[in-house]
This record gives structure tokens, sequence and C-alpha cells, in this order.
């Protein structure tokens, strides 16, 4: 199974300021754009902090007047690498408390922006893609389970299954399985077994 990591959901074409960009025009990319913040580059392309809503409102309220993204900026930059999966990427959102992270490639040049927005889009995948996959990938190929074992529905996100499978033991492998696929809400396991081979005997101590 492939997991789709922030180089598949970002935004390659990313708007960003420079350090001398002015409040108005920072003010006036975020409206237009419809966007939250935008990445501050140095002038070797890297992210040397980030302007924000927040940024912009703190600045105004404390009546600072205007100033460049170098003043306001909150620095340093957040960021995100390519390979992350996606899991990473909302982790490191929740942890910095942060909406978009810009995200670099290995010499720290601005490659793309990732949005809390571009993660929901996972949890939009179709159902019948993440049937497929869970068919495909997870019960034949993975677990080698015939595919007649096993019914899978797929209902807005959540997976159940429903059949018998050879031993027990791979029904918690499976329903595991099958929550790491991108796009699953959740899995209802309706699965029975052949053979209990989780069973532990307790063996007596001799005398």
């Amino acid at each position: 199974m492939r997991h789709r990591c922030v180089a598949d959901l970002m935004t390659p074409e990313a708007v960003v300021v420079q350090r001398g960009t002015p409040f108005k025009e920072i003010a006036r990319l975020l409206d237009e754009y419809d966007i939250t913040a935008v990445p501050v580059l140095d002038e070797d392309g890297q992210p040397v902090g980030v302007v924000s809503e927040a940024d912009l409102l703190r600045r105004q309220i404390a009546k600072l007047g205007a100033a460049t993204a170098e003043a306001i900026m909150t620095s340093p930059a957040v960021v995100a690498h390519p390979g992350w999966s996606v899991v990473e990427a909302a982790r490191t959102m929740e942890k910095k408390k942060v909406k978009r992270l810009p995200v670099v490639d290995d010499s720290g040049r601005l490659i793309g922006v990732i949005s809390r927005s571009d993660l929901v889009q996972l949890f939009l995948r179709r159902d019948r893609a993440i049937q497929e996959e869970v068919l495909e990938e997870v019960l034949t190929r993975t677990l080698g389970v015939s595919p007649s074992a096993v019914t899978v529905e797929v209902s807005d996100g959540t997976v159940t299954l429903t059949g018998t499978l050879e031993r027990k033991s791979l029904i918690l492998i499976a329903v595991r399985l099958c929550e790491s696929v991108d796009g699953v809400v959740e899995v209802i396991d309706r699965l029975s077994w052949l053979l209990d081979d989780t069973a532990t005997h307790r063996q007596e101590a001799p005398e």
C-alpha cells in the first residue's frame, strides 16, 4: 500500500512575499487568493518566516503602523518536507498551532505549501477507491485472503468487514491495515474465524 504524502497533497504554486513586502500588499494577497498566511522568502528562495492573518491583526491592534513582512512575520518558519506522511504534517500543524506549512526541499528552498484544507481532501476520497484498495491491497495481496471470503462495504469512509477468516489473529491485523488506508474514517469489524490461534494455554509448574 502506498500512502499519499505531503508532496501528493501540497499546492506547488505557492503565494509568497519577500522581506520588504509592505503590510497592505500582504493583506491584499491574503484576500485575493483566499488564504490565511504566506511564506516570507529570502534571496535564495528559503522561507525565513510566515505572515498570517493573526500577525496582521496583532500589528493593527497594537497600532504600530504599517510595516514590511520582515517586521510582522512569525519566525523561524515551521516547515514540512515532501516525503512527510499526512500524519506528520497534521501533528506539526497541531503542535505549532498553524494552519499552513511551507514545504521545502533538501536544500531548504520552498517547493510548495500544504494547508489543513489540503489534508482534509484525503478524507474526501471516493468510497469505491477505498473499497478497491481494501480488497486488492489489504486482503488479497497483503494478507492472502480470498476475495470471496470477506465482503467489504464502504460508506462515507466507514469500512464494514463481513465474512470469515481462517485464523482469529488475522482479524486484528486486517482491521489495523484497513484503518491505515487513506480516506478511511472508521472500520466496523463483523468478521468471524475458523481457528482461534490467539488462546493462551497456561502450563502448570511441575511439583
